[in-house]
């Protein structure tokens, strides 16, 4: 990606915009910061989602480590310091992702841990790279998404292999994301930018009204995650408040094993 097609709006957030002969924006692509933690909101996205001139967005983590590893554990300390119920703005990205009439497609270079999981199950596509690694953390960390990352992951995966993922905090590669229908596809590392290239400019070829309409037919049948989201927010929210969570940062700060059972009441 050439570093003048970089265009920053946040200095948090860029998106890339591909031009063609007659000037029209093709595709964004979305980069989150180097330390891959949630730093980001859903403004970007409804920019791009409602421009006209958009065909597609893409998701991606920057540099080659992760694609997004959720929030920064070290800073739930009973909550995090920001906006949005627990203190990180995922409502409001979640429903952006979902409430855009673009295709979103999640480009999945490296982990997709935590939040960057449960990212990769609420976008449109996932396209991964053979470097991609899958997986939750939540139950290890005093933690847990209660909305999508859990319900509507049972839709996408089924019930069985959801229930795997959270419980046993198990990791994927690319393949097995495939296998579980997780992720679209899984390619070679070197080929992941040509892949998602090919899947948005296809997707740009298509008719906008009819792609918007089949979103938006696809959301409806599970509308009501919405609701169990905005609600298992607010059980995490006072979950964060408890020692029984707060074991989870205090054990990864002193770099030892935490002992949930001791305070769960």
């Amino acid at each position: 990606m050439p570093a003048d097609d970089v265009l920053a709006i946040q200095t948090w957030l860029a998106y890339y915009a591909r031009y063609y002969d007659d000037g029209n924006v093709d595709a964004y692509l979305a980069l989150f910061t180097d330390d891959a933690t949630f730093n980001v909101n859903g403004l970007p996205l409804n920019k791009a989602g409602y421009d006209k001139s958009v065909g597609a967005i893409v998701l991606a983590g920057a540099g080659d480590r992760a694609f997004c590893t959720g929030g920064d554990q070290s800073a739930h300390n009973g909550n995090y310091d920001g906006r949005g119920t627990i203190g990180l703005p995922m409502e409001e990205l979640h429903t952006a992702i979902r409430d855009v009439p673009k295709p979103v497609i999640a480009r999945v270079q490296g982990f997709a841990i935590g939040g960057g999981n449960v990212l990769c199950t609420i976008c449109d596509l996932t396209i991964a790279s053979e470097k991609a690694i899958f997986g939750q953390v939540g139950p290890k960390m005093g933690s847990v998404d209660p909305g999508y990352g859990t319900a509507f992951l049972a839709r996408v995966v089924g019930e069985k292999k959801a229930r795997e993922i959270w419980y046993l905090n198990k990791r994927y590669s690319g393949q097995e994301a495939v296998a579980m229908g997780l992720a679209n596809v899984c390619v070679p590392h070197e080929q992941l930018d040509a892949e998602v290239q090919q899947w948005a400019e296809t997707i740009c070829e298509r008719s906008p009204t009819a792609i918007a309409i089949a979103k938006r037919s696809f959301n409806m049948d599970t509308a009501h995650q919405s609701g169990i989201a905005g609600m298992g927010m607010y059980a995490l929210k006072l979950y964060y408040d408890t020692e029984e969570s707060r074991e989870g940062v205090n054990a990864l700060m002193a770099k030892r094993k935490p002992e949930f059972r001791r305070y769960a009441k």
